[in-house]
């Protein structure tokens, strides 16, 4: 208990006890909205290609201000994980883009929209 206590995660103990709780470094609780959907194929792997790079600075923040190998390895480990995460999405994306419409560089979906090829 001392442990806890001295390390500040009294407050996290005392509502979770050492159960993983999803929380952001600000404290701030996971929670559904943070899901960004628009079910839009191209518009959500735009999305998803984001925030794989917003998890990737995150990794690179704390390999910035960590130096414990304990720390870095597993960190290292998963920023490595976003980087291939982001080029599955951009190959997903090339993919789609590729196959709705090779003039289609703005995106429209045509399966969706039913002015998108006068749009061009």
């Amino acid at each position: 208990m001392e442990q806890i206590k001295e390390s500040g995660f009294d407050t996290y103990f005392v509502d979770h006890t050492t159960g993983i709780y999803p929380i952001a470094a600000s404290g701030a609780p996971f929670t559904a909205a943070y899901f960004q959907s628009k079910g839009d194929i191209i518009t959500d792997l735009h999305e998803n290609m984001a925030a794989e790079q917003k998890a990737r600075t995150t990794y690179d923040n704390i390999l910035r201000l960590a130096d414990d190998p304990d720390v870095r390895d597993p960190i290292r480990f998963l920023r490595q994980r976003e980087i291939v995460h982001f080029q599955r999405f951009g190959e997903a994306l090339r993919i789609t883009q590729d196959n709705l419409n090779s003039r289609n560089f703005y995106a429209c979906n045509p399966s969706f929209d039913a002015n998108c090829s006068k749009r061009r």
